[in-house]
C-alpha cells in the first residue's frame, strides 16, 4: 500500500442480539421423521419364511430367518453390507436360484402355498422385484409397461386393449400425469427417478400381491427418492411391500415393520419404532446409532 494514502475506512457492524450456540445435530434415526403412522388394521399375512437357511457353496448367506410378510404395512430389511438381506430378498421370488452355487433350505409360503410347488414364472409375477438400478427396456414408455401384460397371454394383444391396464399402472406409479400424454416417447430419455417409477409401474402391471424393492432410492436425488416413499406407502395398502434399505432414516420414515439383519440371522424383528428407538438387543442399538454400518 502507498504510505502516502490514507487509511481505507473502518466498517463496524453492530450486532443488537446476542450470538446463537446451534446444536449438534441428532442421530441419523432420531433427526428422521414418520411420514405417516403404523397402520394397525386391516393388515393381512402374505408371506412367511421358516427357518430359511441360503448357502453359496460353504459360505451360509442367510441362517435360520423366520420372518412375516404382511399386505398393509412396509417391511424394511435393514443390516451391514454383507448381511443377507438382499440374499433374503431375492429368495422371495427364487431369483436366488438364479446364482450358480446357491443352495436353499427352510420353507417360504405365499398366501399358504410353498413357492417351490408354484410354476416360476407364476411365481415372480405374483412376487414382483424392483432393483437398485433402474433398468427399463430400450423400447418406448407404453411398451415397457405393455411387455408385462403381452408376457401374461397367448397372443399378442392390440395396443387399445392394453391402453387400459397400461394407465392404470402408470397412474398407481405415480407417473401418469407426468408422461400420459407422450407414451411413445423413448424409456431411457427419462429422468432417473422416472425410469425408476416406471420400472415401478411395469412390475406392478402384472397385477402382483408382493412387491420387493431392493434399495429403489440409493441411485436417485432427494427430490425423486421422496416420490418414491410417498408412492411405497400408497402402494402397501394394495399389496405387501418388502424394501432392502441402507438408508436408516428411508427406513425409519415408511416403514411399519424393521428386520435388523446381521451376518446372515435375523438379530431382531419388530414395529419400527421400536426397533430405532427402543432396541432390544445391544447389536442392533449399535447399528442403528451408528456405531457400525
Amino acid at each position: 500500500m502507498d504510505p502516502l494514502m490514507p487509511p481505507p475506512p473502518i466498517r463496524r457492524i453492530v450486532v443488537d442480539a446476542p450470538h446463537v450456540v446451534v446444536p449438534a445435530p441428532e442421530p441419523e434415526t432420531n433427526g428422521a421423521v414418520r411420514m405417516r403412522p403404523r397402520v394397525t388394521t386391516d393388515v393381512v399375512e402374505r408371506m412367511r419364511v421358516e427357518e430359511l437357511t441360503i448357502t453359496y457353496g460353504p459360505k451360509v448367506a442367510v441362517n435360520g430367518v423366520n420372518l412375516p410378510v404382511h399386505q398393509g404395512e412396509v417391511l424394511a430389511l435393514i443390516g451391514p453390507s454383507g448381511c443377507g438381506k438382499t440374499t433374503l430378498l431375492r429368495s422371495l421370488n427364487r431369483l436366488v436360484e438364479l446364482t450358480p452355487g446357491a443352495a436353499r433350505g427352510g420353507k417360504i409360503v405365499l398366501d399358504g402355498d410353498d413357492v417351490d410347488a408354484i410354476e416360476v414364472t407364476s411365481l415372480r409375477r405374483r412376487i414382483s422385484m424392483v432393483f437398485q438400478q433402474p433398468n427399463p427396456f430400450p423400447m418406448s414408455i407404453f411398451d415397457n409397461v405393455a411387455y408385462a401384460l403381452r408376457e401374461q397371454g397367448s397372443k399378442r394383444v392390440k395396443r387399445a386393449e392394453l391402453m387400459a391396464p397400461v394407465r392404470n399402472a402408470l397412474e398407481r406409479a405415480g407417473l401418469w400425469d407426468e408422461v400420459g400424454d407422450d407414451l411413445d416417447r423413448p424409456a431411457l430419455r427419462m429422468s432417473g427417478g422416472q425410469q425408476q417409477r416406471l420400472c415401478i409401474a411395469r412390475a406392478l402391471a402384472a397385477d402382483p400381491e408382493v412387491l420387493l424393492l431392493d434399495e429403489p432410492c440409493s441411485a436417485l436425488d432427494p427430490r425423486s427418492t421422496a416420490t418414491i416413499e410417498e408412492l411405497i406407502l400408497q402402494l402397501r395398502e394394495s399389496l405387501a411391500v418388502v424394501i432392502v434399505t441402507h438408508n436408516l432414516q428411508q427406513a425409519y420414515r415408511i416403514a411399519d415393520r424393521v428386520a435388523f439383519m446381521y451376518l446372515g440371522e435375523l438379530v431382531e424383528y419388530g414395529l419400527a419404532e421400536d426397533v430405532f428407538e427402543r432396541p432390544q438387543h445391544t447389536r442392533t442399538a449399535e447399528y442403528v446409532g451408528g456405531a457400525f454400518g
